[in-house]
């Protein structure tokens, strides 16, 4: 007569494989989403002045 096998331990690595992949899934989330923080705005505002410079001297005539 033909054995007949029950599926207990297929079901049971069916529920250990799907549970691997929930936490694979949440950890991508948190890796790629930077998580449930909220994001930092950062807001840089710079104000310079150039120097005033002296001014330059008068050209000299050539030769003298």
């Amino acid at each position: 007569m033909a054995e007949q096998t029950s599926g207990g331990g297929n079901s049971g690595l069916a529920f250990i494989v799907g549970g691997l992949v929930v936490i694979v899934a949440v950890l991508a989330f948190f890796m790629w989403s930077g998580g449930m923080s909220p994001k930092k705005q950062v807001d840089v505002n710079i104000s310079a002045s150039a120097p005033k410079l002296p001014d330059a001297p008068a050209p000299k005539a050539p030769g003298g």
